[in-house]
């Protein structure tokens, strides 16, 4: 029978990062916007909120706004993981996040404002 493995420090630091935590305090959309307020730039620089936070906010500081997705593919986090560690920093005002606008009820058809968005975080990445 083979043995079977432990788990490594990868699998298991994002689930102490959240606190075991899968769901965040707020829903935030895979495409909204993330950029650091001045009280994110402030607390970045004393070491506040662990290393994930300071990472976030310089990534997100000086005109440098960033999606979720991008968040969660730059620190290399699972998607649900980099969610909770935002909506914690939003709700301690260290971040502001910019939900994309909702489409017209009316039609299906997605907006060619949020393809070009997308594309253009395509692009970046």
């Amino acid at each position: 029978m083979p043995e079977r493995d432990e788990p490594t420090g990868a699998l298991v630091r994002p689930y102490a990062v959240t606190r075991g935590r899968t769901r965040p305090k707020v829903d935030i959309a895979l495409e909204a916007l993330v950029e650091t307020t001045v009280r994110g730039r402030s607390t970045s620089g004393r070491g506040g909120g662990g290393s994930e936070h300071q990472y976030i906010a310089a990534m997100c500081d000086g005109g440098r706004v960033q999606s979720l997705a991008e968040i969660a593919a730059r620190m290399q986090l699972p998607l649900g993981v980099a969610r909770v560690i935002v909506a914690d920093m939003a709700s301690d005002g260290l971040v502001s996040v910019y939900e994309p606008t909702s489409l017209d009820d009316e039609t299906d058809a997605v907006g060619t404002e949020l393809l070009e968005r997308v594309l253009s975080g395509l692009r970046r990445l």
